[in-house]
Protein backbone atom coordinates (compact mmCIF):
# COMPACT_ATOMS: atom_id res chain seq x y z
CA UNK A 1 0.00 0.00 0.00
CA UNK A 2 1.23 3.18 -0.88
CA UNK A 3 1.85 6.03 1.79
CA UNK A 4 -1.29 8.62 2.19
CA UNK A 5 -1.01 11.73 1.66
CA UNK A 6 -4.11 13.43 3.43
CA UNK A 7 -5.68 12.21 6.70
CA UNK A 8 -9.15 11.37 7.65
CA UNK A 9 -11.34 11.59 10.66
CA UNK A 10 -11.43 8.71 12.80
CA UNK A 11 -15.26 7.94 14.36
CA UNK A 12 -14.03 8.68 17.27
CA UNK A 13 -12.68 11.91 16.83
CA UNK A 14 -9.03 11.11 18.21
CA UNK A 15 -7.82 11.97 14.99
CA UNK A 16 -9.36 15.21 14.43
CA UNK A 17 -6.39 17.17 15.28
CA UNK A 18 -3.58 18.84 13.09
CA UNK A 19 -2.14 17.00 10.57
CA UNK A 20 1.86 17.85 11.75
CA UNK A 21 0.64 16.07 15.30
CA UNK A 22 0.91 12.59 13.97
CA UNK A 23 3.60 11.41 12.13
CA UNK A 24 1.33 7.92 10.82
CA UNK A 25 -2.49 8.69 9.78
CA UNK A 26 -5.27 6.28 11.09
CA UNK A 27 -8.37 4.80 8.48
CA UNK A 28 -10.40 3.15 10.51
CA UNK A 29 -12.63 0.34 8.49
CA UNK A 30 -14.14 -2.65 9.29
CA UNK A 31 -14.80 -6.52 7.02
CA UNK A 32 -15.37 -9.86 7.69
CA UNK A 33 -13.79 -13.19 6.87
CA UNK A 34 -15.34 -16.26 7.20
CA UNK A 35 -16.39 -16.43 10.52
CA UNK A 36 -13.96 -13.98 12.10
CA UNK A 37 -15.06 -10.10 12.25
CA UNK A 38 -12.49 -7.43 11.68
CA UNK A 39 -12.18 -3.89 12.53
CA UNK A 40 -9.21 -2.68 11.04
CA UNK A 41 -6.89 0.61 11.19
CA UNK A 42 -4.11 1.19 9.10
CA UNK A 43 -1.46 3.37 9.63
CA UNK A 44 0.61 4.61 6.99
CA UNK A 45 3.68 6.71 6.97
CA UNK A 46 3.35 10.18 6.57
CA UNK A 47 5.04 11.91 3.50
CA UNK A 48 6.37 15.36 3.13
CA UNK A 49 7.59 16.70 -0.21
CA UNK A 50 8.44 13.41 -1.01
CA UNK A 51 10.11 12.24 1.71
CA UNK A 52 8.89 10.38 4.88
CA UNK A 53 8.88 12.24 7.91
CA UNK A 54 11.33 9.97 10.64
CA UNK A 55 11.00 10.75 13.84
CA UNK A 56 12.30 7.71 15.72
CA UNK A 57 10.28 5.97 18.88
CA UNK A 58 12.59 5.31 21.67
CA UNK A 59 14.04 2.19 21.61
CA UNK A 60 13.53 -0.56 24.52
CA UNK A 61 15.42 -1.39 26.17
CA UNK A 62 17.56 -4.85 24.35
CA UNK A 63 17.37 -7.85 25.76
CA UNK A 64 21.07 -8.13 27.50
CA UNK A 65 21.51 -11.79 27.17
CA UNK A 66 20.05 -14.46 24.77
CA UNK A 67 20.66 -18.04 24.83
CA UNK A 68 19.67 -21.36 22.52
CA UNK A 69 18.54 -24.67 23.47
CA UNK A 70 20.94 -26.72 22.03
CA UNK A 71 21.09 -30.49 20.51
CA UNK A 72 22.98 -31.96 18.27
CA UNK A 73 20.08 -32.61 15.96
CA UNK A 74 19.40 -32.36 12.50
CA UNK A 75 18.34 -28.69 13.05
CA UNK A 76 21.22 -27.86 15.71
CA UNK A 77 22.58 -25.47 13.31
CA UNK A 78 19.32 -23.89 11.82
CA UNK A 79 18.37 -22.87 15.43
CA UNK A 80 22.08 -21.28 15.85
CA UNK A 81 21.48 -19.71 13.05
CA UNK A 82 18.54 -17.85 14.16
CA UNK A 83 19.37 -17.56 17.53
CA UNK A 84 22.45 -15.36 15.84
CA UNK A 85 19.88 -13.16 13.73
CA UNK A 86 18.09 -12.85 16.90
CA UNK A 87 21.48 -11.69 18.94
CA UNK A 88 22.68 -9.30 16.06
CA UNK A 89 18.56 -7.86 16.08
CA UNK A 90 19.15 -7.09 19.52
CA UNK A 91 22.90 -6.20 20.04
CA UNK A 92 22.77 -8.84 22.47
CA UNK A 93 25.36 -10.93 23.98
CA UNK A 94 24.85 -15.13 22.86
CA UNK A 95 25.20 -18.04 25.15
CA UNK A 96 24.44 -21.77 24.47
CA UNK A 97 22.79 -24.42 26.71
CA UNK A 98 23.13 -28.07 26.23
CA UNK A 99 21.74 -30.83 28.07
CA UNK A 100 24.80 -33.54 28.56
CA UNK A 101 28.11 -34.09 28.86
CA UNK A 102 31.05 -31.81 28.51
CA UNK A 103 34.01 -33.63 26.16
CA UNK A 104 36.29 -32.89 23.76
CA UNK A 105 34.14 -33.88 21.58
CA UNK A 106 31.09 -31.58 22.14
CA UNK A 107 33.78 -28.64 22.87
CA UNK A 108 34.88 -29.21 18.99
CA UNK A 109 31.42 -29.39 17.48
CA UNK A 110 30.46 -26.20 19.40
CA UNK A 111 33.67 -24.65 18.07
CA UNK A 112 32.81 -25.46 14.55
CA UNK A 113 29.20 -24.30 15.13
CA UNK A 114 30.76 -21.06 16.05
CA UNK A 115 33.63 -20.63 13.55
CA UNK A 116 31.07 -21.28 10.82
CA UNK A 117 27.94 -18.21 12.07
CA UNK A 118 31.34 -15.91 13.04
CA UNK A 119 30.11 -16.15 16.55
CA UNK A 120 32.76 -15.69 18.88
CA UNK A 121 35.10 -18.33 19.56
CA UNK A 122 34.54 -17.55 23.15
CA UNK A 123 30.64 -18.02 23.17
CA UNK A 124 29.11 -19.44 27.06
CA UNK A 125 28.31 -22.90 26.84
CA UNK A 126 25.82 -23.74 29.86
CA UNK A 127 26.19 -27.60 30.26
CA UNK A 128 23.30 -28.71 32.41
CA UNK A 129 22.49 -32.74 33.34
CA UNK A 130 19.01 -34.17 33.68
CA UNK A 131 15.95 -33.87 31.78
CA UNK A 132 16.20 -31.61 29.07
CA UNK A 133 13.28 -29.61 29.75
CA UNK A 134 13.88 -29.21 33.23
CA UNK A 135 17.75 -28.46 32.76
CA UNK A 136 16.99 -26.09 30.39
CA UNK A 137 14.95 -23.92 32.75
CA UNK A 138 16.95 -24.20 35.15
CA UNK A 139 20.22 -22.92 33.37
CA UNK A 140 17.44 -19.79 32.47
CA UNK A 141 17.24 -19.08 36.28
CA UNK A 142 20.74 -19.51 36.82
CA UNK A 143 22.54 -17.54 34.33
CA UNK A 144 19.60 -15.11 34.14
CA UNK A 145 19.11 -15.17 30.32
CA UNK A 146 16.54 -12.24 29.15
CA UNK A 147 15.44 -14.55 26.15
CA UNK A 148 15.85 -18.39 25.15
CA UNK A 149 15.85 -19.36 21.44
CA UNK A 150 14.46 -22.91 20.21
CA UNK A 151 13.37 -24.85 18.14
CA UNK A 152 9.56 -25.84 18.24
CA UNK A 153 9.78 -29.83 17.15
CA UNK A 154 6.96 -29.50 15.67
CA UNK A 155 5.55 -32.95 13.77
CA UNK A 156 2.61 -32.04 11.15
CA UNK A 157 -0.47 -32.98 12.19
CA UNK A 158 -3.81 -32.33 10.22
CA UNK A 159 -1.74 -29.57 8.43
CA UNK A 160 -1.21 -27.80 12.26
CA UNK A 161 1.91 -27.73 13.77
CA UNK A 162 2.36 -29.41 17.18
CA UNK A 163 4.97 -28.30 19.78
CA UNK A 164 7.28 -30.48 21.05
CA UNK A 165 7.60 -30.99 24.89
CA UNK A 166 10.77 -29.01 25.44
CA UNK A 167 8.96 -26.13 23.74
CA UNK A 168 5.45 -27.09 25.62
CA UNK A 169 7.38 -26.56 28.99
CA UNK A 170 9.30 -23.10 28.02
CA UNK A 171 5.85 -21.62 26.90
CA UNK A 172 4.30 -23.04 30.33
CA UNK A 173 7.01 -22.97 32.74
CA UNK A 174 9.17 -20.64 32.04
CA UNK A 175 9.81 -16.63 33.22
CA UNK A 176 11.81 -15.45 30.71
CA UNK A 177 10.79 -14.34 27.34
CA UNK A 178 10.71 -17.23 24.53
CA UNK A 179 11.60 -17.36 20.88
CA UNK A 180 10.50 -20.56 18.90
CA UNK A 181 10.83 -20.87 15.50
CA UNK A 182 9.04 -23.62 13.61
CA UNK A 183 11.15 -24.24 10.55
CA UNK A 184 14.70 -22.88 11.30
CA UNK A 185 16.73 -22.13 8.36
CA UNK A 186 20.93 -21.92 7.97
CA UNK A 187 20.08 -18.89 6.22
CA UNK A 188 17.13 -16.93 8.52
CA UNK A 189 14.38 -16.31 5.99
CA UNK A 190 13.16 -12.47 6.43
CA UNK A 191 9.87 -12.01 9.02
CA UNK A 192 8.20 -9.74 6.64
CA UNK A 193 5.06 -9.61 8.27
CA UNK A 194 4.54 -10.00 11.97
CA UNK A 195 1.24 -10.33 14.41
CA UNK A 196 1.36 -8.77 17.50
CA UNK A 197 -1.47 -9.69 20.55
CA UNK A 198 -2.15 -6.45 22.12
CA UNK A 199 -2.39 -6.14 25.62
CA UNK A 200 -3.24 -2.66 27.30
CA UNK A 201 -0.51 -2.81 30.22
CA UNK A 202 3.09 -0.92 30.82
CA UNK A 203 4.24 -4.58 29.79
CA UNK A 204 2.35 -4.38 26.88
CA UNK A 205 3.47 -0.99 25.05
CA UNK A 206 6.94 -1.97 25.98
CA UNK A 207 6.14 -5.17 24.31
CA UNK A 208 5.55 -3.58 21.04
CA UNK A 209 8.30 -1.65 21.03
CA UNK A 210 10.41 -4.11 20.68
CA UNK A 211 8.54 -5.98 18.13
CA UNK A 212 8.79 -2.54 16.38
CA UNK A 213 12.48 -2.76 17.18
CA UNK A 214 12.86 -6.10 15.50
CA UNK A 215 10.25 -5.56 12.42
CA UNK A 216 12.65 -2.23 11.60
CA UNK A 217 15.65 -4.37 11.68
CA UNK A 218 14.18 -6.31 9.58
CA UNK A 219 12.59 -4.51 7.21
CA UNK A 220 9.55 -6.36 7.80
CA UNK A 221 6.56 -5.00 5.28
CA UNK A 222 3.90 -4.83 8.08
CA UNK A 223 3.44 -4.95 12.23
CA UNK A 224 -0.54 -6.45 12.88
CA UNK A 225 -1.45 -4.62 16.46
CA UNK A 226 -4.16 -7.32 16.88
CA UNK A 227 -7.00 -7.06 19.71
CA UNK A 228 -8.72 -10.32 20.39
CA UNK A 229 -11.88 -10.47 21.71
CA UNK A 230 -14.16 -13.72 22.37
CA UNK A 231 -17.41 -14.26 22.51
CA UNK A 232 -17.23 -14.50 26.72
CA UNK A 233 -15.41 -10.64 26.37
CA UNK A 234 -18.17 -9.35 24.63
CA UNK A 235 -20.92 -10.78 27.18
CA UNK A 236 -18.64 -9.55 29.96
CA UNK A 237 -18.55 -6.25 28.56
CA UNK A 238 -22.39 -6.18 27.68
CA UNK A 239 -22.95 -7.09 31.04
CA UNK A 240 -21.07 -4.14 32.40
CA UNK A 241 -22.96 -1.93 30.48
CA UNK A 242 -20.08 -1.19 27.98
CA UNK A 243 -20.55 -1.29 24.01
CA UNK A 244 -17.15 -3.37 23.25
CA UNK A 245 -16.76 -2.62 19.87
CA UNK A 246 -16.83 0.73 20.49
CA UNK A 247 -14.52 0.72 23.90
CA UNK A 248 -12.17 -1.30 21.81
CA UNK A 249 -11.98 0.65 19.18
CA UNK A 250 -11.09 3.81 21.16
CA UNK A 251 -8.31 1.99 23.23
CA UNK A 252 -6.78 0.51 20.17
CA UNK A 253 -6.37 3.66 18.69
CA UNK A 254 -4.83 4.92 21.85
CA UNK A 255 -2.34 2.39 22.49
CA UNK A 256 -1.10 2.76 18.73
CA UNK A 257 -0.91 6.92 18.76
CA UNK A 258 0.73 6.58 22.22
CA UNK A 259 3.38 4.74 21.19
CA UNK A 260 4.91 7.96 18.92
CA UNK A 261 6.72 7.71 16.09
CA UNK A 262 7.90 4.95 13.91
CA UNK A 263 8.67 4.09 10.21
CA UNK A 264 6.98 0.55 10.33
CA UNK A 265 3.76 0.37 8.36
CA UNK A 266 0.76 -0.86 11.09
CA UNK A 267 -2.60 -2.32 10.46
CA UNK A 268 -4.70 -2.23 13.63
CA UNK A 269 -7.53 -5.09 13.89
CA UNK A 270 -9.63 -5.96 16.52
CA UNK A 271 -10.93 -9.97 15.69
CA UNK A 272 -14.02 -11.10 17.13
CA UNK A 273 -14.44 -14.81 17.38
CA UNK A 274 -16.23 -17.37 19.51
CA UNK A 275 -12.76 -18.92 21.33
CA UNK A 276 -8.92 -17.54 21.26
CA UNK A 277 -8.34 -19.80 18.36
CA UNK A 278 -9.36 -16.74 16.20
CA UNK A 279 -6.08 -14.84 16.61
CA UNK A 280 -4.47 -18.47 14.81
CA UNK A 281 -6.90 -17.97 11.85
CA UNK A 282 -6.40 -14.70 11.67
CA UNK A 283 -2.33 -15.27 11.58
CA UNK A 284 -3.18 -17.65 8.36
CA UNK A 285 -5.37 -14.92 6.41
CA UNK A 286 -2.49 -12.62 6.79
CA UNK A 287 0.30 -15.30 6.25
CA UNK A 288 2.43 -13.51 9.40
CA UNK A 289 6.15 -15.04 9.71
CA UNK A 290 6.23 -14.14 13.52
CA UNK A 291 3.25 -14.04 16.13
CA UNK A 292 4.32 -12.17 19.54
CA UNK A 293 2.22 -12.74 22.44
CA UNK A 294 3.05 -10.09 25.62
CA UNK A 295 2.50 -12.06 28.62
CA UNK A 296 2.57 -9.49 31.62
CA UNK A 297 5.00 -10.74 34.90
CA UNK A 298 2.35 -9.13 37.47
CA UNK A 299 -0.87 -10.79 35.66
CA UNK A 300 -1.25 -14.86 36.07
CA UNK A 301 2.06 -14.82 36.96
CA UNK A 302 3.33 -14.50 33.41
CA UNK A 303 1.67 -17.44 31.78
CA UNK A 304 -0.82 -18.09 29.24
CA UNK A 305 -4.47 -16.81 29.75
CA UNK A 306 -7.09 -19.38 29.18
CA UNK A 307 -7.95 -17.95 26.26
CA UNK A 308 -4.78 -18.64 24.35
CA UNK A 309 -3.60 -21.98 26.17
CA UNK A 310 -3.66 -23.44 22.68
CA UNK A 311 -0.17 -22.48 21.97
CA UNK A 312 1.31 -24.90 24.35
CA UNK A 313 -0.24 -27.54 21.61
CA UNK A 314 -0.62 -25.58 18.45
CA UNK A 315 1.21 -22.96 16.97
CA UNK A 316 0.55 -21.34 13.73
CA UNK A 317 3.74 -19.85 13.06
CA UNK A 318 7.24 -18.73 14.58
CA UNK A 319 6.20 -17.45 17.98
CA UNK A 320 7.71 -14.73 20.57
CA UNK A 321 6.58 -15.12 23.70
CA UNK A 322 7.57 -11.51 25.77
CA UNK A 323 7.55 -12.18 29.35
Amino acid sequence: MRPLRWCLTSSTGLLDRPRAAFPSFVIPSCFVIGHLSFSCIQVAECWRSGESTRLLMIDPSPYRSVAVASTFSPRFAQVLAEAKRIRDRFDSELSLVYVGEKSEETSAKFAAALERLSLPKNSPIHYEQGDPATAILRAIERNEIDLIVAGALEKEVVLHPFLGNVARRLLREGRSSVILFTHPARQPEPLRKIVFLAEYSEHGSNSLRRALHLAARENSERVYVVRLITTFDEARAKQGGTPAEADEDTKLEHFVLDLGHTDVPIEVRCIRGNTGFAAADFVKSVEADLLVVPLDPAKNAGQLPPNLEWLTDVIPCNLWVTR
